[in-house]
């Protein structure tokens, strides 16, 4: 059977937008590629994630409509495989369910439902849908196919706070299909794909089928979705069966075929046609990507992965501002490694000719700094303004100068310096309708170092998800890739060498308020990704008495990260939607 990968980009509740890539990828995948059944993503008719959209009615009536206009119109010849948000059939439960049908000769000719729900990290399906009954396989062409939907094919894997009941594989296997599809919508998180490559083998091998997985790609929201939808055989999972860990994959990290990461595309499974082999829709081929393997998160990150995490934040930049309807941003560049960073991501998002850099300089600010700025922005070829803060602190100084008491000089007079060049930053942003984009990092969020309406302000945060540590090992990357390419550095030395500093005061450095990134990041990791308590973090080597601290310090900032603005998850566990927290609260883990 000739099966074509449809890895497409869905906007939540562009159903006529969503509808068009579907028509469009099946026409390509029946004329082009001559396949038997083309499959899309989990949800790829309303997008993913839907949240509270499913308390509209019409929502979920436009996804009803849009599979009847396609039964219509999508190539007689072909069965297409999508997903979407469909009534419930049963006669109690939730009034929804996460459905797969298969369109076939203008008809709905097969249906399965998701079993398994998720409600841990950025999930809450469970909240709106019913889980799957009955098991089926669809039989076609000589094939007995069976659809275990996203999280159906999870259930071995050791994730905390979920107990399924329900084995929706197993349940299918038992029908002795000869073919198993999980279309997904599967998050990316640095070093994921070895674990799904791994899972995916593991399933081929025991089950002795074919299993072919078909990721959603694009940004909505915080989640990226990096795609590179892949096919394992049994013979090519050959070793994945006896694995104890889902983590090693064996022969399994050798896909029979791989589609991009971070980008649409069309690709062509044959069951015929053995080794490793990809065909785009113009008929040629692609590197199977086989020898990705990528080192978690948490233990840090290898070079390869460090070019997908800048293609993840690329996407992620460029979809946001797509899908919000904006078509340039602009941001504070202070001369320090984070704003530096966000430029470059911006300009690689959108292109050089839409975005805006500037710097805002107080009596503070280094001349260093503000050259390093100038110099990084011309090395990005990208707009780069100066708008002095100076004229507008000495008259807020003027203005409180009765009711600060003459009290000396503290965090007040710093953060108001912040609040001055956020309001610069939106004044322009609403004079012409560009997007501001923040520029902290993930150790400053969990730590408050930042300032609520200064800092803060903007519509996205490309690495609020990112330890200081990996911003400066993701832009050392960047500039060891430009120097194999044979280019100079885009990121100038010296704002990768100096130490971090907000410039507020007189010669402040970072380290005045925090503890070395290299220990700080470690602590945080426990904490936020491991949830361990004080004793515990002491337990793996760290001093006690600094571990409560930056435990504490994480929970009372909770109210800061409340108010900003969403980040682009690619950890474990991101703030915002992949950890809620209450903001009033005991600190109890100390």
């Amino acid at each position: 059977m000739r099966i074509s990968i449809a890895q497409i980009n869905s906007t939540i509740g562009d159903f006529s937008g969503n509808r068009e890539k579907i028509l469009e990828c099946s026409r390509r995948a029946a004329l082009e590629q001559k396949a038997d059944m083309v499959l899309f993503p989990e949800l790829a008719i309303c997008g993913y994630p839907p949240m509270d959209l499913l308390d509209q009615d019409r929502f979920v009536e436009l996804n009803i409509r849009t599979v009847h206009m396609l039964q219509q119109e999508l190539p007689r010849d072909i069965a297409v495989g999508v997903g979407f948000v469909n009534r419930n059939p049963y006669s109690r439960g939730k009034s929804l369910v996460n459905e797969y049908g298969l369109i076939l000769e203008g008809r709905l000719a097969f249906e399965q439902i998701k079993t398994l729900l998720p409600t841990y990290d950025v999930f809450d399906e469970a909240r709106n849908f019913e889980p799957a009954r009955c098991w089926s396989v669809f039989e076609y062409r000589g094939e007995r196919i069976g659809f275990a939907i996203c999280e159906d094919v999870w259930r071995e894997t050791d994730i905390p706070g979920t107990s399924y009941v329900r084995d929706p594989v197993r349940e299918l296997l038992a029908q002795g299909p000869s073919l198993l599809c999980v279309p997904s919508a599967s998050p990316y998180v640095a070093g994921k794909l070895k674990l799904r490559r791994a899972l995916a083998g593991r399933i081929s091998y025991r089950a002795n089928v074919p299993l072919v997985y078909v990721n959603a790609v694009g940004a909505n929201d915080q989640i990226l979705f990096d795609g590179r939808s892949f096919v394992v055989s049994p013979a090519g999972a050959a070793g994945a069966g006896s694995d104890s860990g889902a983590g090693s994959t064996g022969a399994a990290g050798l896909p029979t075929v791989s589609a991009k990461a971070f980008a649409e595309d069309l690709i062509l499974w044959d069951s015929a046609a053995p080794g490793p082999r990809t065909e785009t829709a113009a008929g040629g081929r692609a590197g199977s990507g086989a020898a990705a393997e990528e080192d978690p998160f948490k233990i840090g990150l290898s070079r390869q992965e460090l070019d997908v995490l800048e293609g993840g934040l690329v996407m992620g930049i460029r979809d946001y501002m797509a899908k919000c309807g904006f078509t340039r941003a602009h941001l504070g560049l202070s001369g320090g490694i984070d704003s530096a960073l966000v430029a470059y991501l911006g300009v690689k998002a959108v292109g050089k000719e839409n975005i805006v850099c500037f710097s805002m300089p107080s009596r503070f600010s280094s001349r260093g700094s503000k050259d390093d700025a100038k110099e990084l922005a011309e090395n990005l070829g990208c707009r780069y303004e100066t708008l002095s803060i100076e004229p507008v602190f000495e008259t807020f100084l003027s203005v409180l100068e009765g009711v600060f008491e003459k009290r000396p000089f503290d965090i007040a007079e710093e953060n108001l310096q912040a609040r001055i060049r956020g309001t610069l930053l939106m004044a322009f942003s609403n004079k012409f309708n560009s997007m501001l984009l923040t520029t902290g990092n993930k150790s400053e969020l969990a730590m408050g170092y930042c300032t609520l309406y200064g800092d803060t302000n903007g519509a996205l945060g490309p690495i609020g998800d990112i330890f200081k540590t990996e911003v400066f090992a993701l832009c050392r990357r960047i500039n060891e890739r430009a120097a194999e390419r044979g280019g100079k550095e885009i990121l100038p030395a010296a704002i990768i060498a100096k130490p971090p500093s907000a410039e507020l005061r007189p010669n402040q450095k970072d380290q005045d308020s925090l503890p070395p990134y290299e220990v700080l990041d470690e602590i945080l990791k426990l904490y936020l990704f491991e949830n361990l308590s004080k004793d515990e973090i002491a337990g793996r080597g760290w001093d006690s008495e600094l571990a409560g601290r930056v435990i504490k310090t994480v929970a009372r900032a909770e109210f800061k990260r409340r108010q900003a603005p969403p980040v682009l998850k690619v950890s474990p566990r991101a703030f915002g939607m992949g950890r809620r927290m209450p903001i009033a609260r005991a600190v109890f883990e100390i």
